[in-house]
């Protein structure tokens, strides 16, 4: 597995060239979240990282062109004093989409191995244990039917202080700048070595970890987009299924409105026989009363000659 320390962070991506790759990866978001809809498949989607590392942006950006019906993002928090009385993943539980639906955890079931053990929320024991607990939770899901991809987004120190002054002078912004951020950054090497640990311990192939450089928002929002949708390809050929392309839904698309289009002409055709066959038949039935008719009066026409004579 990845360390933090071996991310590029100086990768970055041209803003023209992000515009565009921007808007084919979102249609082909969009396209994925109604194979999984069709097939019934929920995704569940977990985005760690440094505070301002930018997860607010990545996911509004994956989510920004699919259907809103059939997602939802939880942004997580210290529990609730209610939610203390249970076990630490009941919460989350309570939380996890329908097969078809899609739920994006900004922040996650992660924080028991890392800031509640940064900070002593959890016991040793607690953080300890999470570790197979988290395991065992992710591959119950992966079983029945869910696709998990977990993020992290990492900046440096210098990127992450640019982005907290940043934030501290816009009005729109400052909200998101709390006194938690600034002792957060104390301890940032602290987390860079725990968050390492979490991932050589919770990282599989059921539910893998994908390391992307945040330095430079642009590339690090395509990475996701591109990443999530490699791995939905990947576990759609697991299951012995087909993303099918953009081209191919609208070729599909188009030969089913067609056929519907021919049935629809074959049907009046079918009326509109039956109807000829009606008038038809009541013509021949009128041309029988008439052949009738010139019989009888045929007859007549002998039958009184015969009479005179």
């Amino acid at each position: 597995m990845q360390k933090l320390e071996d991310l590029d962070l100086s990768l970055e991506l041209d803003k023209k060239l992000y515009k565009k790759k921007l808007k084919v990866l979102q249609y082909e978001m969009l396209n994925a979240q109604q194979f999984l809809f069709n097939n019934k498949i929920g995704l569940i989607l977990v985005f760690e990282g440094m505070d301002a590392a930018g997860k607010g942006g990545a996911i509004k950006r994956l989510t920004e062109r699919i259907d809103p019906r059939g997602y939802v993002v939880h942004p997580i928090s210290a529990p609730q004093p209610h939610e203390l009385r249970y076990n630490y993943m009941h919460r989350f539980w309570r939380k996890l989409p329908q097969h078809g639906q899609m739920a994006i955890f900004d922040r996650s079931w992660y924080g028991r191995v890392l800031v509640e053990r940064l900070e002593g929320f959890a016991t040793k024991d607690e953080w300890e244990r999470a570790y197979d607990e988290i395991n065992n939770f992710e591959h119950l899901l992966t079983d029945g039917n869910y696709i998990i991809i977990k993020f992290w987004i990492h900046i440096d120190k210098e990127e992450q202080l640019n982005r907290f002054n940043a934030r501290a002078q816009d009005p729109y912004k400052a909200w998101k700048l709390t006194d938690e951020d600034w002792r957060n950054r104390e301890k940032f090497d602290d987390y860079v070595t725990v968050a390492d640990e979490m991932f050589e311990k919770t990282d599989s192939e059921n539910a893998p970890w994908v390391l992307v450089a945040g330095n430079n928002k642009q590339y690090a929002r395509i990475q996701i987009l591109k990443e999530t949708l490699a791995h939905i390809e990947k576990q759609a050929q697991r299951r012995s299924l087909e993303i099918p392309s953009l081209f191919e839904r609208e070729e599909r698309k188009a030969i089913a409105e067609l056929e519907q289009a021919v049935k629809e002409v074959a049907a009046d055709l079918v009326e509109e026989v039956e109807e000829i066959k009606e008038v038809a038949a009541g013509l021949v039935e009128e041309v029988e009363e008439i052949k009738e008719a010139k019989r009888i009066t045929s007859v007549r026409k002998t039958k009184s000659k015969k009479r005179r004579k």
